[in-house]
Formats: C-alpha cells, structure tokens, sequence
C-alpha cells in the first residue's frame, strides 16, 4: 500500500535547485523549473515516498499538474523546509491512471 505524505506543513512556496539539476530537467523532458514547482499550487496533488529510491535520504514522488494542465511527477526531497526538486517528467500511461483515479 502506498503511504500517502501530508506536506500542509511544508512551505511550498519554498524550493531548493540544487545548481547541478537547474537544467537538467530542461534537457531531458522540456520541464522548466517553473513548471515543476507548479505541480505544488495546483489540485489534486498526490505525494508518497519513494521507497526504491529512498537509500540516504528520504525521496518523495508526487503526481500534480501544471497550470497548463501537463501532468508531471516529479521526485523530490525535503531540505530544512524546502523542496528540492530531484527529476520532473510528463506521467507515464500508469501514473495517469493512478493520478486520475483522485
């Protein structure tokens, strides 16, 4: 079962881009940063751990939407209250599925 994560008590509006990854999603996907920080203002906004990928530090996925409506899932990490976005990407036929069942 997957654990669904309460981030009510995290500032969203707070994020963290590691210099390393500020393009890298550009590169790979045509995700902006901008877009993926959307994913967090907008409704629904699913969130649970990743537990494959949680070795050092604790990973988190969420399933959102941007305000242009592009389904994104995006991985990332909390830092001292901030978001660190890992990786963004457009949703996998599966993780729409998932996403849309909200």
């Amino acid at each position: 079962m997957i654990e669904i994560i309460d981030l009510s008590n995290i500032k969203s509006s707070s994020f963290d881009w590691d210099k390393g990854n500020l393009n890298k999603n550009w590169k790979k996907h045509l995700i902006t940063n901008e877009e993926a920080e959307q994913i967090f203002f907008n409704e629904p906004l699913k969130v649970f751990e990743d537990l494959h990928h949680s070795k050092t530090e604790k990973r988190l996925v969420a399933y959102g939407n941007t305000d242009e409506e592009r389904l994104l899932t995006v991985v990332f990490t909390l830092r001292q209250g901030k978001i660190r976005v890992i990786s963004a990407r457009n949703q996998s036929k599966k993780e729409r599925k998932h996403y849309e069942k909200i």
